[in-house]
């Protein structure tokens, strides 16, 4: 019996399904790592625009508090020209362990570190780090040879060329990390809008930082007049 290639190859994408296993973001079992997103080093971030970039960076960070995860934070050489850690992320966890790297590149390298990540007694980690072929992904890879799943947020990592990124994502994808964007990170955290934090707290969250959904929570003032308004989107200005 002829079997052609193109039959094979379907035959391996059936299989390749068959034996797929989700594996879903928990926020109960969730923990968010910050990894060098140092003003310094801001400027390598080129593959996107800065001003793009710098919002999913704080959408990226406050993922900590709008689903209360354990969060780690980390900096690189911050008393050289890396620069210390984004002001903000230091006071929204002032409790936080922030691991200061004398030189290793690799975060997982520093033992602090890892034992900051082990302490969050947490199976899945969520990293954003500058820059997206360095910072994110060797350590991405190294908490995947851990045994951790790994959920890279692609828009809050980024590097000085959109070809280095993409490789990037390719490695990682390659060694199991889910590369995700903001968007789906926070869906998979919800899975349901009646979950808490709820549309209630949602929906301003999206509208700083996330346009697109922030105007769909906006467009529900108009419907106060017939009682479908989502919670929370009453307190959004009407315009």
């Amino acid at each position: 019996m002829h079997i052609s290639i193109a039959s094979l190859a379907l035959l391996g994408t059936f299989a390749m399904v068959e034996g797929f296993t989700y594996e879903r973001l928990d926020k109960d079992n969730a923990a968010l790592l910050i990894v060098d997103e140092q003003v310094g080093l801001f400027g390598f971030a080129r593959d996107e625009d800065p001003v793009v970039f710098k919002n999913a960076m704080f959408a990226h960070a406050h993922l900590g508090q709008l689903f209360d995860l354990p969060v780690v934070m980390t900096t690189s050489a911050e008393n050289g020209p890396n620069g210390p850690l984004v002001a903000e992320f230091r006071q929204w966890y002032p409790d936080a362990p922030l691991i200061q790297r004398p030189g290793e590149v690799n975060a997982w390298d520093n033992k602090d570190f890892r034992n900051a990540v082990i302490a969050t007694n947490k199976t899945q980690m969520i990293i954003g780090g500058i820059t997206t072929d360095v910072c994110t992904t060797l350590l991405a890879l190294s908490l995947r040879e851990a045994g951790y799943q790994v959920f890279a947020n692609h828009e809050a990592s980024s590097t000085v060329t959109r070809i280095a990124a993409d490789h990037a994502n390719e490695r990682m994808r390659a060694a199991g990390v889910q590369v995700l964007s903001y968007f789906a990170i926070v869906a998979e955290l919800l899975r349901d809008w009646r979950n808490p934090p709820g549309a209630e707290a949602i929906f301003p969250e999206f509208d700083k930082y996330f346009p697109t959904g922030g105007m769909v929570a906006r467009a529900q003032v108009a419907a106060i007049r017939n009682g479908t308004i989502f919670p929370g989107a009453g307190d959004l200005p009407h315009y």
